[in-house]
Formats: C-alpha cells, sequence, structure tokens
C-alpha cells in the first residue's frame, strides 16, 4: 500500500459540498449550452436596464456577472434558474457560465431563501472573541423567523470583532445578548442594532472633525 492510501480521508463538513451536485454524474448526452433566445426568454425592463448599466462598466461583459447576478438575486429574491437564465440572455452568456459564477460565491443563493440574512463573522479575531458561541446563540434566536443564518469566514471588520452583517449592515462588538435584539429589530423592522453599526461609529477626517463613516454624527453628539 503507497503512503497516500494510508492518509485518512479528507475531512468534509456535516453537510457535504457547499455545491448542489458534486457527486452526481456529468451527463455527456446533455445538449450544449446556448445563450438564451431574447424572443422567447422575457425579462423584467428595471432587471435588464439594471444588469445593461453594469456591463457598460467593462471592457469585458463578463465582468459584470457578479454584480448582474447580485441584481438578480435583489430581484428575484435568490438566483433561481429563471433568473440566471434572464441575466445570461441580457448579457449573451450561458446560463452554465453563470451558474458557475453563483456556485462558487456564499452570497448567492441557488435555492430559496429566508427574506433576512446575518452572516456572523466566524474567522479567527471573531473566533478567538467568542464567536462561536454568538453563531450558536444567533441560530436559536432565529429559529422560527424568515431569517437565515450563516458562519462567514471573514466580513473584513476585525476591529468591532466579534460582529455580522445583518442584512448588508455592519454591527458589533457583539455580545451573547445581541442576536434575540437583532431578530427583535429585524421583526419590527427598525435599523438593526443602531448603536453598534459600524457606519455609524465615530471617524476622524484630515481636519480633525468627527464624523461616522456615512457622514453623520456619532450616535448621541446628533447636537455637536
Amino acid at each position: 500500500m503507497s503512503a497516500i492510501d494510508r492518509r485518512p480521508p479528507v475531512p468534509r463538513y456535516a453537510h457535504g459540498s457547499r455545491v448542489p451536485g458534486w457527486d452526481e454524474a456529468v451527463d455527456l448526452e446533455k445538449a450544449p449550452a446556448t445563450v438564451p433566445d431574447p424572443a422567447l426568454t422575457p425579462v423584467p425592463q428595471q432587471l435588464r436596464e439594471a444588469i445593461e448599466a453594469e456591463m457598460a462598466k467593462y471592457p469585458d461583459r463578463r465582468s459584470a456577472s457578479i454584480p448582474a447576478l447580485h441584481i438578480a438575486q435583489r430581484h428575484h429574491g435568490w438566483c433561481s434558474p429563471e433568473a440566471i437564465t434572464q441575466v445570461a440572455c441580457v448579457m449573451r452568456l450561458t446560463p452554465a457560465y453563470l451558474t458557475s459564477v453563483a456556485s462558487f460565491y456564499d452570497m448567492f443563493y441557488l435555492q430559496p431563501k429566508a427574506a433576512h440574512e446575518v452572516y456572523v463573522c466566524t474567522n479567527i479575531t471573531c473566533s478567538l472573541l467568542g464567536a462561536d458561541e454568538l453563531y450558536e446563540r444567533m441560530c436559536q434566536a432565529a429559529e422560527g423567523h424568515d431569517i437565515t443564518v450563516r458562519g462567514f469566514e471573514c466580513l473584513g471588520a476585525c476591529d468591532i470583532a466579534p460582529m455580522a452583517s445583518v442584512d448588508g449592515e455592519y454591527v458589533g462588538p457583539l455580545n451573547l445578548d445581541d442576536p434575540a435584539l437583532i431578530v427583535e429589530d429585524v421583526e419590527a423592522g427598525r435599523p438593526v442594532l443602531e448603536h453598534k453599526q459600524l457606519r455609524r461609529r465615530a471617524v476622524a477626517d484630515a481636519k480633525g472633525r468627527v464624523e461616522n463613516f456615512d457622514g453623520l454624527a456619532p450616535v448621541g453628539q446628533e447636537g455637536n
């Protein structure tokens, strides 16, 4: 037996590969991929215009694949076969090409998803500060609500660790009581943990003025 044969099997996540169909054989009899026919593929005008605006930013239209898929996901709620076909029709690409892009990135959903998304950062800084337990608490708090909770390798906001993204809003540092408050804010339609939002943190500009990332005064200093 060779050395490579004696190696233990590579562990996988409990849910298996994140790419659907990873263990299915290739269908060699399947017809080759084609670009959808515009005459047979209805595309909402608003969606078409938004995708074309992204395509206009790049010399190669394929460079607009990611923003175009984001637009379609916002429009449809997920990257459904219909959504991908519509993007492919506008961009003059094959649905197979766009599916390969969508299946690679975690923020694209190839299955229906909840109305709200919470990404809990579980990378090293957040993990050392309790992100694993925070993630479990967030999953428990979101149970029974229209909220998807996912762990994320790095959200790039180590200065507010442990942190999370709630429908794109960065919040932190979080404690174990915050998941329940996040759910309450989401369900009530309120700004999520407004006092812990990254864009509400004070920063100093070149002239020494203190503002938030969004140009507003820090919470509690609006009258200053």
